[in-house]
């Protein structure tokens, strides 16, 4: 039961993702602003994120995962309800700052509490549920507005679909406790998470809950975290670039019809959303060092053909979906081997700060290249892309290399 509870949380981390996106449209000219102030609501909202991800160890310490999941919907909740009922610009930023508070804590929270105590197939799963809410949002806005009921209303369905599982997640409060937490030793190797005769490896996380929290400067002194730090920005990086860009580069540098590029730029992310799910089912055999090495090596192939310089667009367009099925299982993967990296007792403050690096790379580098492809040309975009790769390459190795020589103490 906890379990489907979790499932039904990860769809609300995803439900409000894509509400900015799909209403600014109207939005902005309803409150009479340019269209690049979107950009400011971003902003104040990923700065929230990487401040509460910094805190969540500190607070889920102090709280345990179920409240601090509990507090931080309803506090989504809460923002979503204030954006359904701004009239003013100034309104929307007032309350992206507790959105962005309670999105980045429970998002630590929940992905370290499922990294100790499921098997790796579940976060490929409950990240694939991630983009089904991400998948809905969009829909409810697009509804609300071609029924003429406006974009206040699309933020205020879900904003009272966030109320429901804040209900459902105070009522579940008790289950919290009942799970042990444990972790599989392997979850990092090569072979998955079982040895020999198919014995599942298990060890309890060693944190009693009177430990003082790590810290961002306790954290960075461990071996091996600044690697992971980079890598996983590297990765978000990098599909926050193809998520922004990739309809962008289709129609100005291929000259595909601004439609066709449109409904390819979508399908990256239905292709994370069904990698995700079809990843889950042999994660825990293939182990999520050789899931990290395979997914990278598909955003490669599909970085490769995007670039080639051909008349048919073709093998671009396709380079695109086999990218979001290689970018989908290393986000869940790298969360997933946390524990096994850095030890149990130390995941939650290491998430917390990988939640941090990935907003990071998120909120910075598609303006970054926006500014690189106005100055140089949107030939790049592949190019970008593949740089990033490369780092996220780089960093993935190095960190398995430092894990090898500085293995975590259970």
């Amino acid at each position: 039961m906890l379990l489907a509870i979790i499932y039904f949380a990860f769809i609300s981390l995803g439900l409000p993702d894509a509400l900015v996106g799909a209403g600014w449209p109207v939005m902005h000219q309803d409150l009479g602003v340019p269209v690049s102030y979107a950009g400011f609501i971003t902003m104040t909202i990923a700065i929230g994120t990487i401040l509460s991800s910094l805190q969540s160890d500190r607070l889920t310490r102090k709280l345990g995962t179920g409240l601090v999941t509990t507090l931080s919907v309803a506090l989504t909740a809460v923002a979503l309800l204030g954006f359904s009922v701004s009239t003013e610009f100034w309104m929307l930023i007032l309350w992206a700052i507790p959105y962005g508070l309670g999105a980045g804590a429970v998002d630590a929270a929940l992905n370290n509490y499922v990294a100790l105590h499921y098997a790796s197939r579940h976060m490929s799963w409950l990240h694939s549920f991630w983009g089904v809410g991400a998948a809905i949002s969009p829909f409810i806005m697009s509804y609300s507005l071609t029924q003429g009921l406006g974009w206040n209303t699309g933020y205020r369905v879900v904003a009272i679909l966030q109320m429901v599982l804040v209900a459902i997640l105070f009522a579940g409060l008790p289950l919290w406790r009942k799970v042990h937490p444990t972790v599989p030793a392997a979850a990092a190797g090569e072979g998955g998470d079982e040895g020999e005769g198919g014995q599942t490896l298990e060890r309890t996380t060693g944190n009693d809950g009177k430990e003082k929290p790590l810290g961002l400067i306790g954290a960075l002194k461990i071996k091996g975290v600044p690697f992971v730090l980079l890598g996983f920005l590297a990765y978000c990086a990098l599909e926050a670039t193809a998520i922004l860009w990739a309809s962008t580069y289709l129609v100005q540098q291929r000259d595909v019809a601004a439609s066709t590029a449109a409904s390819f730029a979508s399908l990256y992310l239905l292709g994370i959303t069904a990698g995700r799910f079809l990843s889950g089912f042999v994660a825990d055999r293939v182990g999520d060092r050789n899931m990290i090495r395979l997914g990278i090596l598909g955003v490669c192939v599909g970085v490769i053909l995007i670039a080639l310089p051909l008349e048919n667009d073709t093998l671009a367009l396709a380079g695109l979906v086999i990218a979001g099925f290689g970018s989908a299982p290393i986000y869940p993967s790298i969360i997933h081997s946390t524990p096994a990296n850095f030890g149990p007792s130390k995941s939650h403050a290491i998430i917390g700060i990988q939640m941090a690096s990935a907003y990071l790379g998120a909120t910075l580098a598609p303006p970054l290249f926006g500014f690189l492809g106005q100055a140089v040309g949107m030939w790049l975009f592949p190019f970008y892309l593949a740089a990033l790769a490369a780092l996220m390459l780089v960093m993935t190795e190095a960190l398995n290399r430092s894990v090898a020589a500085h293995p975590a103490q259970p």
